[in-house]
């Protein structure tokens, strides 16, 4: 048989079909079986090279955990964190095949956390040691009056293998039900009008109320890991939002192009008119409809709104996100509905139903066969990711731009009744401008009289203790500077 320039011989593939099954497929896995084989173990060098090279490159990093305390009279609204995530765009390293391949480059990452522990609440930021200026800096610029203390990592005190005699957790990766190109529900819509006040209903309330209710013997913990990431992530977003309002671009030609297939298209639309009674295209309202660039004025106001929410996302920068939540608590007080159901439920106040909503995807609860042993195996992998806040176990990242990152993670405002979040005591200031000093260089701390090492105020990132003592003096071991 002549197939265009080919000539195919059907006896020849009946032959090798009729044979028996076994030397059938013996002889498809000698021809094409080494492809496959060859294909997955260059797949497998590639995988594992890169591994090794990034956890070399990777091997030097320092983390720290700082805790943030914002004042008490805190008017901020969530623009200030949007602003301070926007700040942190500047992390972005364009990474090529040289830099992965040949040296392991890996795009840093920050892990912004909400822990409560037996209802102590407390904001913190995990960075690598070389960007704390820059979420120092971040913060500062948004919050002056904030109060930012290096801090031990809290998670050491989860176990990491299950079942544990004295712990129990839950662990659930959240993810978007939908495509990335969907927004959630960011602040802007927790706005209300009252007269002609706007007054903000802050999500974060319905949030931290929930991380405040657990007792004694439980812990709550919540982060969100984002990595700066390129412009491409819009390029694709664009392309759903053709998707959505029928842009003529985006459909796919079908048949192989060739000259003659109008003709048997209208030759069957004819056909078809005739026989089952249908519209003619060229003379119905689909003619018309496919005629136009895309379906927008056909959409309902919905649907509408749902586009313009998507061409606001692409507006903003966008972070690869993973969110990742935790409810660790002793086996005696261990319950599910207080601490699962409390942080999903709070989670669901984000959710658009008819646009995108944040779902756990992944999680420890295991309801099929064997379900001891995979819950157990997941528990350790969960948590153990979330202790060295993995971006890629569990499920899929997507990408969240800044104003919804900031919906989700942000400092309560003063009006938000929950009494357990830490936050600063008194305002910082400067000393007047003109304050006649005098300085004492090069002068052992012993020398100086009335020395009270209880007043020890805090040490720095830099491990230089200071003092305050009862003239009003303030310094270090090396420089002593008297106020008055």
């Amino acid at each position: 048989m002549f197939l265009g320039p080919f000539y195919i011989d059907l006896d020849l593939i009946l032959q090798f079909f009729l044979r028996p099954t076994f030397e059938v497929v013996f002889d498809v896995v000698i021809i094409i079986g080494w492809v496959v084989l060859a294909y997955l173990l260059f797949f497998l060098s590639v995988y594992y090279w890169i591994e090794y090279k990034t956890n070399h490159y990777t091997a030097d990093w320092k983390w720290v955990l700082l805790a943030i305390d914002v004042p008490l009279e805190n008017v901020q609204t969530p623009k200030a964190v949007e602003q301070l995530f926007a700040h942190l765009a500047g992390a972005f390293d364009s990474l090529n095949i040289e830099k992965v391949f040949k040296n392991g480059v890996r795009q840093r990452w920050f892990s912004f956390e909400i822990i409560s522990i037996e209802g102590y609440i407390q904001f913190l930021v995990r960075t690598e040691e070389i960007f704390r200026d820059l979420i120092e800096a971040a913060i500062y610029a948004q919050y002056p009056d904030a109060d930012i203390t290096e801090v031990e990592d809290y998670v050491d005190i989860a176990p990491e293998i299950y079942p544990d005699p004295d712990y129990d957790v839950w662990v659930g990766d959240f993810s978007l039900a939908e495509n990335d190109a969907f927004p959630i529900r960011t602040y802007r819509y927790f706005e209300h009008n009252i007269s002609k006040d706007t007054v903000l209903k802050d999500p974060m309330s319905a949030f931290l109320e929930s991380f405040s209710r657990i007792g004694s013997g439980e812990q709550m913990w919540f982060q969100i890991i984002i990595e700066p990431i390129s412009n491409s992530w819009k390029e694709d977003a664009i392309k759903k939002i053709k998707e959505v309002i029928g842009d003529v671009s985006t459909k796919k030609k079908s048949g192989f192009g060739l000259p003659f297939e109008r003709e048997v298209a209208k030759t069957w639309d004819e056909i078809s008119a005739q026989v089952f009674g249908t519209i003619r295209a060229e003379n119905g309202e689909e003619k018309s409809k496919q005629s136009e660039p895309n379906q927008l004025k056909y959409l309902t106001p919905g649907q509408t709104k749902i586009v313009e929410a998507m061409e606001e996302k692409i507006t903003k920068v966008g972070f690869k996100t993973k969110m990742r939540g935790v409810y660790l608590a002793r086996n005696e007080v261990f319950k599910s509905e207080r601490g699962i159901n409390a942080l999903v439920g709070a989670i669901q106040q984000f959710n658009i139903p008819s646009a995108n909503s944040i779902v756990p995807k992944f999680t420890t609860s295991v309801f099929y066969f064997g379900k001891e042993k995979k819950s157990a195996l997941r528990k350790a992998n969960l948590i153990k990711a979330y202790k060295n806040r993995k971006i890629k176990t569990g499920s899929n990242p997507f990408v969240l731009n800044t104003e919804e990152l900031a919906t989700i993670w942000h400092f309560p405002m003063s009006h938000v009744k929950t009494p357990q979040v830490q936050k600063t005591i008194s305002k910082r200031s400067e000393p007047p401008v003109g304050l006649p000093i005098e300085s004492i260089y090069n002068q052992v701390v012993s020398n100086i009289q009335d020395r009270d090492e209880s007043k020890i105020i805090k040490k720095d990132k830099n491990e230089t203790t200071k003092y305050q003592t009862d003239s009003g003096s303030i310094g270090n071991d090396d420089n002593i500077i008297k106020f008055g």
